[in-house]
């Protein structure tokens, strides 16, 4: 899958800062967490990265995401109970905005790290095999 090696990293960076940490902080702190892991490892690491979203050419709205990794991948910080559809809608539609192809949600929840992984655009199905 498309990055497999770059978000293989970011998830495992992510489980250790949630097992250095643990449960409870703001996503600032995670967020910060994860610059200072992924910068040590070699990663080109924006924080707050602006997705500006346009419509019919005008501006119509701006945000910020938490992590933009080598130019490839956005990722989403949360700290809630759990994981909701509008937090998965959220990351899509910053790929949508962006143009990248990659961005992962992670939530550092009460007892774990939950992944979700998003694509911007589904891979084809391969054909069925004879």
């Amino acid at each position: 899958m498309l990055h497999d090696a770059l978000t293989g990293k970011v998830i495992g960076v992510a489980y250790t800062v949630f097992n250095e940490l643990g449960s409870g902080f703001l996503e600032s702190v995670y967020e910060k967490a994860m610059k200072y892991e992924l910068l040590a490892a070699g990663h080109e690491v924006m924080t707050q990265h602006p997705i500006t979203v346009l419509y019919r050419g005008q501006v119509v709205g701006e945000f910020f995401a938490d992590l933009f990794i080598d130019g490839r991948v956005i990722v989403e910080l949360k700290a809630v109970r759990s994981l909701q559809p509008v937090h998965e809608a959220q990351l899509v539609n910053y790929l949508k905005a962006t143009g990248v192809d990659v961005g992962i949600l992670l939530n550092f929840a009460d007892t774990k790290v939950e992944v979700r992984r998003k694509l911007r655009v589904l891979p084809e199905a391969e054909p069925p095999g004879f």
